[in-house]
């Protein structure tokens, strides 16, 4: 499914918007009062092009390259709009940034204006700014900062539109030069290995991808923003709720529960960590409730899983690794048809008492949500899509703008993310030969990769790691997957997190790191054992569920109890019961005594930067091997 736009560039796309909703809320931010105020579409267009008027002004040259430091805020969506507008890409990083991001990336990236939200980053940033002597002006977001040393985005806008009342019309000259490969971003990847790299995104690849998202939203539409909103996989969304005229309400962790409530989604971006925390909100919430409550849950869960799975078999949205035999799957029909008209009527029945009260946990109104940045643990996957909220996960890669695949309500199979991409060449290549498994083979594993309009121009100023992932158009993604039968994609691993143990065996961790998050007991965890006899596990341990042992996780981990606890559960979760080869058992496991943190063990997406923790535990790592 595609929608039509016309727009050639997003500076475009966002006049359009102007036009075709004017007035109607486009995004809203909490104020002081933690009442949601609204920016309509119309606003947004008139700050945007007001400020682009006074940074061309400035001198700012179209395809120059504008740093902007801010987190999810109404003026995060106006300076893009601004540095857009005039001809310009942005550079965008959140407020966590490391001092030695900033002396890297701003620099790195020419960078010569640079946008930071508030006080607070402008005095991390001029704290840098003897290692930065390309930056030439600062411009500080918040409405109320006046800092010596900054303009103000406010006043920038004000005297944009002096300049437009006297005629001033230099932006829609910008705009009409704006070409479709020209840059609207470089966002410096915060990978899980070595130095960051800047991804050059064109308005083409954006453009493709509002286009393509194979997502039925419109103005009735409602969602909520909780994601990094200078992530590309926030960035898309947005994009896609400006030319379909969605409000998008600005969020975060600590007010999220509230907001689900009270702006009652109906669609939103997510990530893996965000369902995971939910589903252990509910299961927590089930313990302390009465005998009764647990069993009703129980009863309304047994019935949906045996009615919605047999739902799934009939549709065609099982997943198929190996090919249906069509006996087989003639009778495994009749027995599905049987089971879900055994279960449909106790399913609606407890559906109406039961389910629906927990789908409140979301405002109760949510018709899907794309989770993506990381894999979605099976049980979670299942849980949600059985209790009757859609999640639909999708997979890409900054690099590629970033979807590659994603689930539609129509080819939601539990277990893969969904059909490949519209416009999108998929091949998946035998890591070991070099030889193309797909097409036309299903059900392989290979390494994956892709060509298309999202692919990326390059990394900035890198050609050395370009040409390592780029090769005549195709990108090497690094990850490893299997087209199944249901003729979608699935995630197995990753070639560069493969682990290969001295006897030659490659095992990905990936599986079996999302099987031992599926215990309460872990909060996080990265299986170890590169060239080493056998595989090992650094667990950091969920407080709440091991509070008998200690009350931080520095007492958990130093308490020898819990110690044997976890190796216990480790040796149950990875068991050959389980599906797993005995050379993927894990042999030992070592409790850390702090949990992993974002800038730190993980990366804006909460994946694991695997180098990171392997120097920081190599003496802990190591003592499992002695």
């Amino acid at each position: 499914m595609s929608i039509e736009i016309k727009a050639k560039n997003l500076a475009e796309l966002y006049r359009d918007a102007a036009e075709a909703y004017g007035d109607r809320a486009a995004f809203l931010t909490r104020d002081a009062k933690k009442n949601f105020v609204p920016i309509t579409f119309k606003e947004l267009y008139e700050h945007g092009i007001n400020l682009a008027t006074a940074l061309i002004d400035m001198g700012v040259q179209a395809r120059e390259h504008v740093g902007l430091l801010a987190d999810n805020r109404k003026e995060w969506i106006i300076a893009d709009y601004g540095i857009l507008m005039c001809g310009a890409a942005d550079v965008p990083r959140g407020t966590d940034v490391t001092d030695q991001d900033i002396t890297y990336i701003i620099p790195h990236s020419d960078s010569k204006v640079v946008f930071v939200e508030h006080k607070q980053m402008f005095d991390k940033l001029q704290a840098c700014r003897s290692q930065l002597p390309n930056v030439t002006q600062v411009v500080i977001m918040d409405q109320d900062a006046k800092v010596d040393g900054a303009l103000n985005m406010y006043d920038l806008i004000e005297k944009g539109k002096q300049l437009r009342s006297q005629g001033d019309r230099r932006v829609e000259e910008r705009v009409a030069q704006i070409k479709p490969d020209d840059l609207f971003t470089i966002i410096y990847t915060s990978g899980t290995t070595g130095a960051p790299k800047g991804v050059m995104l064109m308005h083409s690849n954006m453009i493709t991808q509002v286009r393509n998202l194979p997502i039925k939203i419109n103005e009735t539409d409602r969602a909520v923003s909780i994601l990094p909103v200078w992530h590309v996989f926030e960035r898309v969304f947005e994009m896609l709720a400006i030319s379909r005229g969605m409000p998008t309400y600005y969020s975060n962790v600590r007010n999220l529960r509230e907001d689900l409530g009270s702006v009652q989604p109906t669609f939103m971006a997510s990530a893996p960590r965000l369902w995971e925390n939910v589903y252990l909100g509910i299961k927590k919430n089930l313990e302390n409730a009465s005998g009764v409550a647990r069993g009703l849950f129980g009863a309304a869960y047994f019935c949906a899983r045996m009615f919605q799975g047999s739902v799934r078999f009939m549709s065609g949205k099982k997943l198929d690794l190996v090919g249906r035999n069509p006996i087989a799957s003639f009778f495994r029909g009749i027995f599905h048809f049987w089971r879900a008209s055994f279960f449909v009527l106790p399913y609606l029945l407890l559906d109406t008492i039961v389910l629906k009260k927990i789908r409140k946990a979301t405002g109760g109104k949510l018709r899907g949500s794309v989770s993506g940045g990381g894999a979605l643990p099976l049980h979670v996957d299942e849980f949600f899509n059985n209790i009757g909220i859609p999640v639909l996960e999708g997979y890409g890669m900054t690099e590629t703008s970033p979807v590659l695949a994603v689930r539609t309500w129509k080819r939601l199979v539990i277990g893969s993310v969904g059909p490949i991409y519209p416009e999108t060449d998929l091949r998946l290549v035998d890591i070991t030969t070099g030889n193309i498994i797909y097409p036309p083979e299903r059900g392989r594993k290979g390494e994956i990769h892709v060509k298309g309009p999202q692919v990326m121009k390059g990394y900035y100023k890198n050609p050395e790691a370009t040409d390592k992932v780029l090769k005549d158009g195709w990108m090497n993604t690094g990850d490893l997957g299997v087209v199944t039968f249901n003729n979608t994609l699935k995630i197995v691993g990753r070639s560069k997190e493969t682990v290969v143990l001295l006897g030659g065996e490659n095992v990905e961790p990936v599986p079996i790191e999302n099987k031992l998050l599926q215990s309460a007991l872990v909060e996080h965890c990265m299986v170890v054992g590169q060239d080493k006899k056998y595989l090992c596990a650094l667990v950091v341990p969920n407080p709440d569920a091991m509070k008998d042992y200690g009350s931080t996780h520095a007492e958990i981990a130093a308490n020898k109890e819990a110690q044997d606890m976890m190796r216990e559960e480790v040796k149950k979760l990875i068991s050959s019961e389980s599906g797993f080869k005995s050379f993927e058992r894990v042999i030992d496991c070592r409790l850390l005594p702090k949990p992993f943190e974002v800038g730190d063990e993980l990366t804006n997406i909460f994946k694991v930067k695997r180098h990171i923790v392997t120097d920081k535990y190599q003496d802990l790592i190591e003592s499992m091997y002695d």
